[in-house]
């Protein structure tokens, strides 16, 4: 089904998704605090309000805005909202924080991207955990959408499994929010396959969501045990873990979020991830969306972003 995306509905599917990515960051980073354990939340108990967000949402709302403000990525211009935004203390890594200064003092951001890690460019998974309401944006081309995530990827990911981590994670974002859109809700293997044949083919991003396609009927531990939980906080062992997961659980936000949970690792950007794939499909309320007392225990956003 082909149709037309006014601009007030993509950025309505943008803004539930970072709903979506921001909830879920800001309640998996609880489990990083003492006393907050994965099964109090199975049996329903909430960690203590407020939930505080992290990096992974902060950069999150600056694509939205730079969406809301010119309708694509300009890197020059994210490059340098991502600088004078940051907040070290959100939980950037060490790289991100350099990058970032080089920036705010003045580097081009392609010289401060390519000289981190030795030269080699970065392969973590911040790229990827910002990018959800990205793709949503883009629902109606899932390439536009892989190319508008590579430009907001490139800002501070040279490296190219960096910039696949991203290009996975929007274009499963562009499905779901496609999906919701033409009522047809895209299944566990072709969602896979849809993300899978828009990565260039050899890299281990695309292998892990190939992977992830072959274990989508594979409980939660064998999954972990095949594609990682985000632990070593690369692309690599991210990403595919949490397609699997949104793939999953699309039409369950809390399911898919108690998933996340459960595997531990890199929690907080897991759940972002994930809750700005399946938020993109459920949007943020109603049936099977954020619930209402997550979202309102999440601290508020950004002011800057309305």
């Amino acid at each position: 089904m082909s149709f037309t995306i006014f601009t007030d509905t993509r950025i309505a599917l943008a803004r539930d998704s970072l709903a979506g990515l921001s909830v879920g960051d800001a309640l998996g980073s609880q489990y990083f605090v003492p006393g907050n354990s994965p099964a109090g939340l199975a049996a329903g108990q909430l960690p203590a309000a407020p939930w505080s967000w992290t990096d992974d949402t902060e950069m999150a709302c600056s694509v939205v805005h730079a969406l809301d403000t010119a309708g694509q990525i300009d890197r020059d211009a994210l490059a340098l909202a991502f600088a004078e935004r940051v907040e070290p203390y959100r939980g950037y890594g060490p790289g991100a924080v350099t990058i970032l200064r080089l920036i705010r003092t003045g580097t081009p951001w392609p010289v401060a991207a390519a000289a981190a890690f030795d030269g080699q460019g970065s392969c973590g998974n911040g790229a990827a955990m910002r990018v959800a309401p990205l793709g949503a944006y883009f629902a109606d081309s899932t390439a536009r959408a892989a190319a508008q995530a590579r430009a907001s990827a490139e800002i501070t990911h040279a490296h190219p499994e960096g910039i696949a981590g991203a290009v996975a994670v929007a274009v499963a974002a562009a499905l779901a929010a496609r999906g919701r859109l033409d009522g047809q809700r895209p299944d566990a293997a072709r969602l896979l396959a849809g993300v899978a044949g828009a990565l260039d083919p050899g890299g281990e991003v695309h292998r892990g969501v190939r992977r992830a396609a072959d274990l989508r009927d594979r409980s939660l531990a064998e999954a972990v045990d095949a594609l990682g939980n985000g632990s070593r906080v690369t692309a690599q062992d991210t990403v595919p873990f949490t397609l699997w997961v949104a793939a999953r659980h699309l039409a369950d936000y809390p399911a898919a979020i108690r998933a996340c949970v459960e595997a531990g690792g890199d929690v907080d950007t897991t759940a972002a991830i994930v809750g700005g794939v399946v938020a993109a499909y459920t949007g943020a309320g109603g049936s099977g969306g954020v619930p209402a007392d997550w979202l309102a225990a999440r601290e508020p956003l950004p002011a800057w972003l309305d």
